[in-house]
């Protein structure tokens, strides 16, 4: 089991949150501009690096509140919490 540090609510099992993604992800400049393709990809390409990788999480049976912290794709262990 995971043991995420909610912000608000403190250490607990990773049950309670919900996976939000890939943290700071910015919206398009232009989305009217852009492409069927381009689309696609902004929804739904990410990055997948081994080591550490920002992330979006949601306290669904806490606080309801999201927000982001730093895990070790390899080892799970959570670096640093923003």
């Amino acid at each position: 089991m995971l043991l995420i540090p909610c912000p608000w609510c403190g250490d607990r099992d990773e049950t309670e949150f919900h996976y939000g993604g890939q943290a700071h992800v910015a919206y398009p400049q232009s989305p009217d501009a852009l492409s069927d393709a381009q689309w696609a990809e902004y929804l739904f390409v990410r990055d997948n690096p081994k080591g550490e990788f920002a992330e979006r999480w949601c306290h669904n049976a806490g606080c309801r509140r999201w927000f982001n912290l730093v895990r070790d794709t390899a080892t799970h262990q959570i670096v640093v919490q923003r």
